[in-house]
């Protein structure tokens, strides 16, 4: 067999794939548009707009929050931190009036000695945050 004949039937086959050999008449038609009535404005020109949630507080003034928020909060402030890797770390947090974090490391994704740097660092942490921050229950 030639190499002509092998490139030719090549070509053929990559055509039949990427649709090369299909004519503009035998091309699927998009579906028609679906008649309906016409989407209606509000009167005034402007959506209604729900007010804002009121946030939470306890009665000292520290705000209420979820555990992930303060999980999200708590990786934040590390994330600031050098070397603090972008990915494979979990901070969970537990407790109720004196909550706390723990933080979880994926196999590979820190060094031992970054790591230990990293937990070194949680209480401080944890502490700053207990101040204005209560676990929501």
């Amino acid at each position: 067999m030639s190499d002509d004949v092998k490139d030719a039937g090549l070509v053929a086959m990559i055509s039949s794939i990427l649709g090369g050999n299909k004519r503009a008449a035998d091309s699927v038609a998009p579906p028609p548009l679906i008649e309906g009535p016409p989407p209606t404005a509000p009167t005034n020109g402007f959506e209604p707009v729900e007010p804002p949630a009121k946030i939470a507080t306890t009665p000292d003034g520290k705000r209420l929050l979820p555990a992930e928020v303060i999980a999200d909060l708590v990786l934040g402030e590390l994330r600031k931190m050098e070397n603090f890797p972008a990915t494979g770390v979990t901070v969970t947090v537990y407790g109720y009036r004196h909550w706390n974090a723990m933080i979880t490391f994926a196999p590979f994704s820190t060094s031992f000695q970054n790591a230990t740097r990293f937990r070194q660092a949680m209480p401080d942490l944890v502490f700053k945050l207990r101040r204005f921050v209560e676990l929501e229950i």
